[in-house]
Formats: structure tokens, sequence, C-alpha cells
């Protein structure tokens, strides 16, 4: 019944090997599930191109088409070679959450662990990317352009202090979204369960209430996908064609 019970990170196969932990936990195991699910659902998809495309062919056309015109939109021309690593980002948060929806499966996303080294390699790209296409004046943009001299005590560190926070917002957003939906199905969950055995009156409307609930949890997990990946994308755009 305790609703923060299904967070908790636990060794399936203990292995130990020369004094390092390397236990398979419910937390890799899942992740692995979510990719192995990703793989097979696009392979399916694109293993018999027809030119009147069937359900799987037609979700992945719609999937790799809307990504491209949101890295397109933000990003530029200069995006198309990170294409791939967009629509992987997408993708993956996408399972991840929506695996998480699973009974008795573990929401990888819940984990500041999973979603910190996400936001890290995104946040080491952009650093890479930044200096490689722009060199030092990549550095301009904690400075914006037109600024009076006067205000760059201030803007300067206000900008640094802003650019260095982004790992840390992009990975407590998502960790906290997912957290705080599966806690609150949990307890409404719990509570119609309690309603069960306390009462013999109809159960429709706290049932009801738990299928809205579901639902919504089922667009915050896409939507914080999509927001994870527009901020990719806008991140990148910094990088590649300066602030």
């Amino acid at each position: 019944m305790n609703p923060l019970h299904q967070f908790e990170v636990a060794p399936l196969f203990p292995l130990m090997v020369g004094g390092w932990d390397l236990s398979i936990t419910n937390q890799a195991l899942w992740t692995g599930i979510a990719v192995a699910m990703v793989i097979a659902l696009f392979s399916a998809g694109v293993a018999r191109m027809r030119l009147v495309p069937g359900r799987l062919q037609s979700f992945v056309e719609l999937t790799v088409g809307f990504i491209q015109d949101l890295s397109g939109g933000i990003v530029g021309p200069k995006g198309v070679a990170f294409f791939p690593l967009i629509l992987t980002v997408f993708l993956f948060v996408s399972c991840l959450n929506l695996v998480g929806m699973l009974p008795h499966a573990f929401t990888a996303t819940s984990q500041i662990t999973t979603t910190g080294y996400m936001a890290v390699l995104v946040f080491a790209m952009v650093l890479v990317v930044g200096f490689a296409t722009q060199g030092l004046h990549f550095l301009a943009m904690f400075y914006p352009h037109g600024t009076p001299w006067w205000l760059a005590p201030l803007i300067v560190p206000l900008e640094l202090i802003s650019f260095l926070a982004r790992p840390f917002t992009l990975a407590i957003r998502l960790t906290a979204n997912m957290v705080a939906g599966h806690v609150l199905l949990k307890v409404f969950a719990s509570f119609c369960i309690m309603l069960m055995g306390w009462f013999t009156v109809s159960l429709a409307a706290p049932f009801v209430m738990l299928l809205a609930i579901t639902a919504l949890e089922l667009f915050v997990a896409l939507l914080q996908a999509y927001i994870f990946t527009v901020l990719t994308c806008v991140y990148l755009n910094d990088a590649l064609n300066g602030h």
C-alpha cells in the first residue's frame, strides 16, 4: 500500500565481478525491455515496406515524420545530421515512460540516475558541438547581442548559471513528473480497493476517476518525452546556430 515502494531499485540477478556489483536490477531489466520493444516495433514496421502502408508502417512513418518536422523547425537544416539522435531520445524516453505504466513494471525514468545520465549526455553533446562549430564564439551566448556593457556583470553570471542548470532541469523535470503521476495512480488505486472492502455501494465513480487519471498519466508520459526532445533540440540549436 506504500505508494513509494514502486520506486525502489532491487537486484534481480546478483552478480559480483572483481569486487564490482554488476547485478541486474529491476531498473536495468525494464530499461532493456523498453529498448527491445522499440527495436522490435520499428523493425516490424519497416520489414515489409508497401506503397499502401499497413498500421505498423504508418505508425513508424508518422512518428519519424513528426520528429523530423519538430527537429527541422527548431534546429533548422544544420540539425539533419543529428536527427537519428533526436529520434532516439524521443523513442527511448517515450517507451520508458509507457512501459512503466504496465502492471508490476518499473518506471526507469522515475530514477534520477536514468534521467541524469541522459541529461548529462545531452549537455556534453551541446558543449562539444558548440565549440566544434563556433569555436570560442560559442561563449558569446553568455553575453547576448545588444546587452549594454554595464549590465555584463549581472547578465553573464545569470546566463552562465542558467546554462549550467540545464542538465539538472532536464533530469529533475522528467523524474518529478513520473514520480508524481505514479504516486497519484497508486493512491487512487488503493482508495478504490479500500472502498471495495468497506462499502457495498457502486464503485463506478472512483473507478471512472481512476481510468481518467490513468489516461492523464499516459498523456503526461508522452508529453514529458516530447518536452525532453524539444529542449534537446533547443539546446542543440544554440550550439549549431548561436544564441
